[in-house]
């Protein structure tokens, strides 16, 4: 199934939370080895007691990539555990010249078998186009990000009175030829979305930072409900995976996942 599919079935069930396996060893439950063989293990439970209610996971790289060849096993082992009409989201943010490019492409999209990926735009078209080419896959292109930094160059203003991450967006409206681009806009810039949203038009839209960087997440799908755009996802990491530290941990994972849910459904009805 193409990966825009996915996202839109989940869409449709009312499913909006991308599941963050951000696993670090070091936060894990009490009664987990604080070292990268738990990872597996936690990933797991994790999953199991979410994947009904989750409308994507997103494994970041670095997480894993920290331990060598056995860290990607582990990615790669986990990536194995999801369930297959569940979008998956290689949180790696690439973006070189375009031959490293079309390796990296690879890499994610043929060895990995993620169905999307996160890149970084910033070095032109044609460090995007070879994952682009991939019509099948989704990709999520960095706009308007969640930490501090955005400030530094994503909200500059240029001359005609835009701002540069407003022409990111534009760049990737004309890059959608294939239908298979989405943008990430960070859940911490509420005033930027409520003045960018209708600029979308119908990219799907990844949101980190909710929870500890400052997103509200009832905030966020109130602007996306208002505007009948509903073709996103919200990455919770932290205030889902380790939102218990006991050895109720992934029971507590579900709660938390199913009360998220149960409140879109009470926004939607309003």
């Amino acid at each position: 199934m193409k990966a825009f599919l996915k996202l839109q079935k989940k869409n449709k069930e009312d499913k909006f939370i991308c599941v963050g396996l951000d696993s670090d060893p070091g936060k894990l439950p009490h009664h987990f080895k604080k070292d990268k063989s738990s990872i597996l293990d936690f990933n797991r439970s994790i999953i199991e007691a979410t994947s009904q209610f989750a409308a994507a996971y997103k494994i970041n790289f670095a997480f894993y990539e920290k331990y060598g060849s056995s860290g990607l096993d582990i990615l790669k082992q986990t990536l194995e555990l999801i369930p297959g009409d569940i979008l998956t989201i290689g949180d790696a943010k690439r973006g070189d010249i375009g031959n490293t490019s079309k390796y990296y492409a690879e890499s994610l999209f043929e060895y990995f078998g993620f169905d999307s990926i996160t890149i970084n735009p910033y070095m032109g078209e044609d460090s995007v186009k070879p994952f682009l080419e991939y019509s099948d896959k989704l990709i999520f292109i960095l706009a308007l990000t969640s930490n501090p930094g955005a400030n530094d160059f994503e909200k500059l203003q240029l001359k005609d009175g835009s701002y540069f991450f407003q022409k990111v967006i534009e760049k990737v409206r004309l890059w959608n030829d294939n239908n298979n681009c989405g943008i990430v806009f960070g859940a911490t810039n509420l005033k930027e979305l409520q003045e960018n949203i209708a600029g979308f038009d119908n990219l799907p839209v990844l949101l980190p930072g909710v929870g500890t960087q400052g997103g509200n997440f009832e905030d966020i799908m109130n602007v996306f409900i208002q505007q009948g755009k509903l073709n996103l996802l919200v990455n919770i990491s932290r205030g889902i995976i380790y939102k218990d530290n006991s050895a109720g941990f992934a029971e507590t994972a579900k709660g938390e996942i199913t009360q998220l849910n149960n409140l879109v459904k009470k926004l939607l009805t309003k």
